[in-house]
């Protein structure tokens, strides 16, 4: 499973990636906004230097609604650098630019995904990746992992290559459950992902080790 990390703060995807097990990273609007960033030259800006820090799969989300729109700042953002994902919003239009950008070799990320329908749309359009949201779903009382488990079905029934790429991770559960399941790939927060590493008994097993050490080595 790919581990993505949702962020636009670079000093969390520098952290993400000197651990060792960063594939990728996903924004929006949103997590750009919450770092200060604004603005078209600013924001094309720190795409660039997210990929400078990133070995691939860097999704980059269109602002645009309409057809035309999508497509002319999908290419553009697919040209900054082949490391590019275009992200699409899952709408009418977003999948007749799925469907474009596919014919033109451009991956895509279908956002905002909520249904399996919606996962199946976006598949048959030949987008790379679909975002299911977990947490957005959970919200509302309803159960985010079994569209997981739906969308997984029926890729998997008619062999669509579209990866699953699990969203709106809340923490370490969600991740777990998500590579139970078969989600191609998560994206969370740093904090989700390196919430993996703690349990208590790893914590008191190696106090015991490092006492013991200390303790034959009379210290």
């Amino acid at each position: 499973m790919k581990f993505f990390i949702d962020t636009a703060n670079l000093a969390q995807i520098k952290e993400a990636q000197d651990l060792g097990i960063l594939d990728g990273v996903t924004t929006n609007p949103s997590l750009m906004a919450k770092e200060g960033i604004s603005g078209d030259a600013s924001v094309i800006a720190h795409y660039k230097t997210i990929c400078d820090i990133v070995d691939d799969n860097v999704s980059a989300e269109v602002i645009a609604t309409d057809f035309e729109g999508m497509v002319k700042e999908g290419e553009a953002l697919a040209a900054l650098n082949p490391k590019i994902v275009v992200k699409v919003p899952m709408i009418k239009e977003g999948i007749k630019a799925i469907k474009y950008f596919s014919g033109k070799g451009i991956r895509t990320n279908c956002t905002l995904i909520f249904s399996a329908g919606q996962a199946l749309l976006a598949a048959k359009a030949g987008a790379t990746y679909v975002s299911p949201f977990l947490g957005r779903l959970d919200d509302i009382s309803t159960d985010g992992l079994q569209l997981i488990e739906d969308i997984r079905l029926i890729f998997d029934n008619y062999g669509y290559p579209t990866q699953i790429l699990a969203a709106s991770i809340r923490g370490p559960l969600h991740i777990v459950a998500c590579a139970k399941l078969g989600a191609d790939v998560i994206t969370a927060p740093l904090a989700a992902i390196t919430a993996l590493l703690k349990h208590p008994l790893t914590d008191s097993g190696l106090a015991t080790f490092l006492a013991d050490h200390a303790k034959a080595a009379g210290k």
